[in-house]
C-alpha cells in the first residue's frame, strides 16, 4: 500500500447519476480507496436530478465499482467508501439546491474536518458549466481565502473559438485560472505519460529525437465505433474538433517538445505551447495539399453489416460532417525543420488503436542497403488498447545465407492480468486532489489549438472542400494514403 494524500476535502460531482460517473468516476475513487491514495479526511457528495436517498445511490454506485474497477471488490474497502458517499438532489438551475447543498457540505465539513476545502467536478453537459459556476458563485461556494477551491471542466472546453473564450472567463472570474482544471483523459493514459520519460531518461532516443535521424512521425488515433448515440452533438462537431483540437494536437506537442527546464508543470506546460506556436500556418493552399476529410459509408466491421454516418440516428441524411481527418504538417523550428508529422483520426476503422510511430531515416544505399530495401527503424509508442513500446530494427536471418529481416523488441505493459495499468481517470482525479495541473490543459494551450483549427474550418466552408467517402471496416478514404504515397512513405500498422 501506498502512503495517504493528506488533503483534507470533500469532492462534489455534479451529474451524479450520469454515465461519466459511474463508468469512470466513482470506480476512479474506489481504485484510489483501495490503494490508500485518500486522506482520512475525505468524502464524495454527489449532485443529481433524480430522486434518490443516500442509501439508494450507494447500492448503485455498489453495482458501478462492481462492473469497472480493476481491482476486486473488498468489502473492507467498499464500506470504507460506501460511508463516505453522499446524495442530494436539485437542479442545477435551482437557487434553493444551493442553499441546501452549502448547508450539507457545512456540515460535513465538521464530522469529517475537511477545512472548508471543496473540490468541484462538472460532470454534466457543457450548457450547464455556466449555469453551476455562476450558482456556486452567487451562493458564495467557489471562493474561500482560507481554504482551497478547486473545479474541473469536462471536455468539449466550447465549441467554437469564441465560445471557448467566453466560457473560458466566466469561470476563471469565479476560479482562478490555477484551480481551473480542464480535463483531457488522453493525457492520463499511461503510455502519454511515458512519453516524456522515455526520451528523456534515456540517452540513446533523445539524442535521435531531431531533423537529423528522424524521417517522419506519425500518430494515429482510429475508433471502430460509429457516432451511436451522439449523432447530435458530432453534427455540430465533426473529427476536426472531436479529436484534433484536443486529443492529437495535445499528443503532437507531447511528442515534439522541448527539453523543460525542470519537471515542474509550468515548464512541462510552457514547451508544449512553443510547439503549438511552432506549427506550420494554415493557408488555402495547406489545407488542400496537405488535409484529408472522410465520412464513413457502409462497410463490414467485423462479422457485422453497419450503416453509413447519414443514416445513424439523429444525422442529417445529407450531412457534410466529417468522421475522419488525415493531414500532414511541420513544425517550425530548428529540431523538427523538414520532418513531416503525420496525424489520421476517424471512427469506424478497421481497428481501435491509439499510438504514435516515429520512423527513423534509412542507411545510404551502402554496404547491406545496396542491394535491397531494408525496411526502416521503427519506435511505437502504443497507447490503446495495447500499452506498450516496440522498437524494430534489422538483423540477420538464422542460416548460412545472408538475408536480412526486421525483427522487434516489444514491452506490452498491460497485456499480463497481473500488469493492471491504472484508468486514465484514476490519475487524473488524483491529481486534481492534490493540486497537480501538470495533465491538465492551461487555457493558452486551447486558446492555440482552437486558433489553429478554426482557421482549418473556415478555409473548409469558403473553399467547399471535397469530402472523401470511406468504407466502414477501412482504413479511411483513398486520399488518405495518397497523402504519404506521394512521398514514398505509408501508414505504419504496427
Amino acid at each position: 500500500m501506498q502512503s495517504r494524500l493528506e488533503l483534507p476535502s470533500l469532492m462534489v460531482i455534479f451529474g451524479g447519476t450520469g454515465d461519466l460517473t459511474h463508468r469512470k468516476l466513482m470506480p476512479s475513487l474506489y481504485n484510489l480507496f483501495y490503494q490508500n491514495l485518500l486522506p482520512d479526511s475525505f468524502a464524495i457528495v454527489s449532485v443529481g436530478r433524480r430522486d434518490f436517498n443516500d442509501e439508494e445511490y450507494r447500492n448503485q454506485v455498489r453495482e458501478s465499482v462492481e462492473r469497472y474497477t480493476r481491482f476486486k471488490v473488498e468489502e473492507a474497502v467498499w464500506e470504507k467508501m460506501r460511508e463516505k458517499i453522499y446524495y442530494i438532489r436539485f437542479n442545477f438551475d435551482d437557487d434553493s439546491g444551493y442553499d441546501s447543498l452549502k448547508a450539507m457540505l457545512e456540515n460535513l465539513d465538521k464530522r469529517y474536518n475537511t477545512l472548508g476545502n471543496r473540490l468541484y467536478y462538472l460532470a454534466v453537459s457543457p450548457e450547464y458549466f455556466e449555469v453551476i459556476v455562476n450558482k456556486l458563485d452567487r451562493h458564495a461556494m467557489a471562493l474561500n481565502e482560507s481554504s482551497i477551491r478547486r473545479i474541473v471542466i469536462e471536455k468539449p472546453f466550447g465549441k467554437d473559438l469564441e465560445s471557448a473564450e467566453y466560457l473560458n472567463e466566466r469561470i476563471t472570474r469565479v476560479f482562478k485560472e490555477e484551480n481551473t482544471y480542464r480535463i483531457d483523459h488522453y493525457l492520463g493514459k499511461e503510455m502519454i505519460q511515458n512519453i516524456m520519460v522515455m526520451r528523456f531518461a534515456n540517452s540513446v532516443f533523445e539524442h535521435l529525437w531531431n531533423n537529423k535521424y528522424i524521417d517522419n512521425i506519425q500518430i494515429s488515433s482510429t475508433e471502430t465505433v460509429g457516432v451511436e448515440n451522439r449523432g447530435g452533438y458530432y453534427e455540430t462537431s465533426g473529427a476536426l474538433k472531436d479529436m484534433i483540437q484536443n486529443h492529437m494536437l495535445q499528443l503532437l506537442a507531447l511528442t515534439a517538445m522541448e527539453p523543460p527546464i525542470n519537471l515542474d508543470t509550468e515548464s512541462i506546460r510552457d514547451e508544449k505551447v512553443k510547439v503549438l506556436r511552432s506549427l506550420q500556418p494554415v493557408t488555402g493552399e495547406f489545407v488542400k495539399e496537405n488535409m484529408v476529410r472522410g465520412q464513413y459509408g457502409r462497410g463490414e466491421i467485423g462479422i457485422h453489416q453497419v450503416n453509413a454516418y447519414r443514416e445513424d440516428e439523429r444525422v442529417s441524411p445529407e450531412s457534410d460532417v466529417e468522421t475522419f481527418v488525415a493531414m500532414k504538417l511541420y513544425i517550425e523550428n530548428y529540431r523538427w525543420a523538414g520532418v513531416p508529422f503525420y496525424i489520421r483520426s476517424g471512427k469506424r476503422m478497421a481497428n481501435k488503436t491509439t499510438e504514435i510511430v516515429i520512423q527513423f531515416k534509412s542507411l545510404p544505399k551502402i554496404l547491406y542497403t545496396k542491394d535491397e530495401d531494408l525496411l526502416p527503424n521503427l519506435l511505437v509508442i502504443k497507447v490503446q488498447p495495447k500499452e506498450g513500446v516496440m522498437f524494430q530494427f534489422n538483423t540477420k536471418r538464422p542460416g548460412t545465407g545472408n538475408d536480412i529481416i526486421p525483427v522487434q523488441m516489444d514491452f506490452c505493459q498491460n497485456c499480463m492480468a497481473e500488469n493492471n495499468s491504472p484508468e486514465a481517470y484514476e490519475r487524473l482525479i488524483h491529481d486534481f486532489i492534490k493540486g497537480d495541473t501538470t495533465l491538465f490543459t492551461r487555457w493558452d494551450e486551447v486558446d492555440f489549438s482552437w486558433r489553429y483549427v478554426e482557421e482549418i474550418l473556415r478555409i473548409w466552408r469558403e473553399e467547399e472542400t471535397d469530402l472523401r467517402s470511406y468504407p466502414s471496416g477501412s482504413w479511411g478514404p483513398e486520399e488518405a494514403h495518397r497523402l504519404l504515397e506521394k512521398e514514398g512513405r505509408k501508414w505504419w500498422l504496427v
